[in-house]
This record gives structure tokens, C-alpha cells and sequence, in this order.
């Protein structure tokens, strides 16, 4: 008799049901939403995340979770769904950052996280976001801590038994880590020079990706690219004899010139050259029509000749000093 043969179980991966959870919103935001900010979420702590929910509650959704998973339900959902696009948004879910999804105004929403920052203080290695400063002027530190701005070559002076900064004072650089003896400092002069909250670092539109300094272009500044763009088409076409759309009007307005030159050297008329022949032929009478167009812009400032009056009733015969 032949051996009996076992056959090997399958190797199924069991995952928990937050996971499960976990997946199935996801699925159902990319399936809702084509508008995503991925932002960073450093140093923001969870009242904070409470706040920024609360301010974007109808217009937006925060989800935060471990990027493995995010990007896992990610692929997965573009290989079932065959919406390749969303392997771009994949791509950007690295570090500490969080997903925003909305299909409202993405101006408007990053506008209201820009709103929704706290003041910090500064932290002993955290790196800083941008450059601190500290103003010149009176503290209210007693004379026995100028060890603190010593340590830091800062110049002050007792001035009414406190300590008095004489000029104002670059602490930190944007990008520099904070020191123990700069923590210090900016703890005893109670300042808090840090604000943290979601900062939008890039936007994912429906399948394109750009960064978010695209939201601030204004339709004037649109406006004003498309007008400059097309002054150079125009100039190019009408330099080199190549017909475009942009150079359309220049043309028409050049070819009548040449038309209306053509007609004053020769006796051939048109209705719109006849005027100018007319006026070339007579100027007199011309400047004679033109006369009463000229004295009517006139008349509205001779019509405030009589006000001298107000310094007749000045000069009353009698003086302050009599």
C-alpha cells in the first residue's frame, strides 16, 4: 500500500478587525473623494488633531494612520479598482504625514489648517521652523541672570533693577536645533516662538500631483501669463509673416492702414478713408468742429470763478488784535 500523501494548509494571513476597519474607510474616502493633501503632522498633538477635525467637519476629513498600511490599502485598492492614478498618491505617504480628503475648494481648506496652528515653545534638538528673534527692550529678569544672555553674547544693561536687551537679537536660524541654554532663554523671557499644526506638503487632484504653492496663483495671475504669452505669439507671427490667431487684430488694423494709404495717393475712396481725406483736405474746418467739444471741457472750471467772495467777508474792518 502507497503512503498517504498530507496536504499542506494554506498559509492564510489572519489581519485583526481594527485593520479590517481600518482598510474599508480608506477604500470608501478614495472611492468618495479626488481631492487629497497629504500633510505633515509633526509636533501636532492629539487636541490639536481634535481642533483641525472640528474646524474642517463638512468640508474635509483627517485620516491618520501607519504608512505601511496606508500604502498597502493603497495599491491594493488601484489594482482591484484599475485606477493606476492612485499609485501616485501611494507614493507620497512617507514619513509623518497624515491624509486630508475633500472635494471642496483645496484653497480653502488648506487656508482653514493654516488657521488652525498653536504656539509652541521650544523644545532642547527640535529643529527650528522658522527663524527666531528677540526684540531689544526692558525684561523682567532680575540683574542675577545675565549669566543667560552672556552665554549667548547678547549685550543688555541694568536699567531700573531689571535686565534690558540693547538691540534685537537673531536666537535661531530656520533649520538650526534648538540649544539647552537657548531653550532657556526663551522660557525665561516667556516667549513662544514655534507654531505647529498640519502643513500641506503635496496635493494629489484626481490622478496629478503638484505642489501647494499652486493654490495661491489668482485668476489675474493667470490672466496676465496668458496675455504676455500671447503678446509674444503675436510679435513673433507679425516679425516673420506667419499667420496666427493672436495677430489677427494687428494685421486687420495694419492692412487698413495700407488701404487708407493707398487711397490718399490715388482717387480710388472708400467710406472709412473718405472721413480721413475730408479732414486732410479741409483741417480748418476740422479744428472748428473740434472747438466746441474743447470749450465745453472748459466751461465747468470758469464756472467757479465767484468764489473770492470768502475773502471779502475776511476783511471785515476789525482784527483779532483790536
Amino acid at each position: 500500500m502507497g503512503r498517504p500523501v498530507a496536504a499542506d494548509a494554506e498559509n492564510v494571513r489572519v489581519y485583526s478587525q481594527r485593520k479590517q476597519d481600518f482598510k474599508e474607510r480608506l477604500e470608501g474616502l478614495l472611492d468618495e473623494y479626488t481631492k487629497v493633501l497629504v500633510v505633515g503632522a509633526d509636533n501636532v498633538g492629539s487636541n490639536q488633531m481634535h481642533q483641525i477635525r472640528r474646524a474642517l467637519r463638512g468640508k474635509a476629513l483627517v485620516l491618520m494612520g501607519k504608512n505601511t498600511m496606508v500604502r498597502f490599502v493603497i495599491n491594493q485598492h488601484a489594482k482591484n479598482t484599475g485606477n493606476t492614478k492612485l499609485a501616485q498618491l501611494s507614493a507620497l505617504c512617507r514619513e509623518n504625514v497624515g491624509l486630508v480628503f475633500t472635494n471642496e475648494d483645496l484653497k480653502e481648506v488648506r487656508d482653514l489648517l493654516l488657521e488652525n496652528k498653536v504656539q509652541a515653545p521650544a523644545r532642547i534638538g527640535a529643529v527650528a521652523p522658522n527663524t527666531v528673534t528677540i526684540p531689544a527692550g526692558p525684561t523682567s529678569l532680575e540683574p542675577t541672570q545675565t549669566s543667560f544672555f552672556q552665554a549667548l553674547s547678547i549685550a543688555t544693561k541694568i536699567n531700573k533693577g531689571s535686565i534690558e536687551i540693547l538691540s534685537e537679537v537673531e536666537l535661531l536660524k530656520e533649520g538650526d536645533k534648538c540649544g539647552a541654554s537657548q531653550v532657556a532663554l526663551l522660557g525665561k523671557l516667556n516667549i513662544k516662538p514655534f507654531s505647529y499644526g498640519l502643513v500641506v506638503e503635496k496635493i494629489y487632484d484626481n490622478g496629478s500631483v503638484y505642489d501647494p504653492s499652486i493654490l495661491d496663483i489668482t485668476n489675474d495671475d493667470l490672466k496676465a501669463t496668458i496675455k504676455a504669452a500671447l503678446n509674444q505669439v503675436a510679435a513673433f507671427s507679425l516679425a516673420t509673416g506667419f499667420p496666427t490667431q493672436a495677430a489677427v487684430p494687428h494685421l486687420i488694423v495694419n492692412g487698413f492702414k495700407n488701404l487708407v494709404s493707398v487711397s490718399l495717393e490715388t482717387d480710388y475712396e472708400f467710406e472709412q478713408a473718405a472721413k480721413i481725406k475730408e479732414i486732410l483736405a479741409n483741417p480748418g474746418a476740422f479744428a472748428a468742429a473740434a472747438a466746441p467739444a474743447a470749450a465745453a471741457g472748459g466751461a465747468a472750471p470758469a464756472a467757479k470763478a465767484p468764489e473770492p467772495e470768502e475773502e471779502e467777508e475776511e476783511d471785515m474792518g476789525f482784527s483779532l488784535f483790536d
